[in-house]
């Protein structure tokens, strides 16, 4: 499988050469690429400050590209505003504050469906057949939930819009091991369901566990790329990346 996807070739998602920061003249990614493609499951491992997040918020439209470019199934959607690269088909889980507490679990999963508000019963069947358990909260006020269940309805409600891709910022972030790792089987989930994820995550050696193939950023550009597997066995990355970041976890 990672022969077929190390070519970004016909991926469905691909940000070529990314130049961007969030001050001018100030820059986090200097020259990185990323390529996703159709049923892929994509992760970004990193040391902190490494640009993971700016990343992906520079694919969502939220960090301002300076040069290189983002391409979704051959269309340029560099530095599109965040609903038009929804109702595109790029999803985006924020790391946090992604769900509305004072909302139930329904009306959270609502407020993803307002691009399309008349296929709300369907995209609700859909979601809550990945996730049982927001059925079960539907309910219930997010505030209220545990942090691995927010974690659900944020994930969830991303989904409501039938996204291609699916942008996940660091969704074990916070959590326990034990709702960590729910988290990444929910991740794997999504992805057998038919969505195409790319993944940041501090936890790089369970996403290299999870990912078909994964991307080592280090100041703003690219430092290594290779299976999860292969990654996962590098002198050099456990040296230098899966060490440190392995302590942490």
């Amino acid at each position: 499988m990672v022969d077929d996807y190390a070519s970004p070739e016909g991926a469905i998602l691909r940000a070529d050469n990314l130049i961007a920061g969030y001050l001018p003249g100030v820059n986090i990614l200097n020259d990185a690429s990323l390529h996703c493609h159709d049923g892929e499951l994509v992760g970004i491992i990193g040391p902190n400050g490494a640009g993971k997040s700016t990343l992906l918020k520079a694919m969502f439209g939220l960090v301002k590209v300076h040069e290189g470019t983002v391409v979704l199934n051959g269309k340029d959607i560099t530095n599109l505003r965040a609903d038009q690269l929804v109702a595109s088909g790029v999803g985006f889980v924020p790391q946090t504050n992604n769900v509305f507490p004072s909302l139930t679990v329904s009306e959270n999963l609502e407020m993803g469906m307002y691009l399309d508000p008349k296929k709300f019963k369907e995209r609700f069947g859909y979601v809550t057949d990945i996730f049982p358990r927001l059925f079960e909260r539907k309910d219930q006020r997010a505030g209220s939930l545990s942090g691995g269940e927010r974690q659900m309805v944020a994930m969830g409600r991303a989904l409501m819009m039938s996204p291609s891709v699916l942008l996940l910022d660091e969704p074990s972030a916070g959590l326990s091991p034990a709702l960590q790792d729910e988290v990444f089987v929910q991740t794997k989930r999504i992805n057998s369901a038919g969505v195409s994820v790319v993944m940041v995550e501090q936890n790089a050696s369970r996403c290299l566990q999870i990912c078909d193939r994964a991307y080592v950023l280090d100041q703003g550009r690219n430092a290594h790329t290779g299976s999860g597997r292969d990654l996962m066995t590098d002198p050099k990355v456990i040296e230098l990346y899966l060490g440190t970041l392995a302590k942490a976890h």
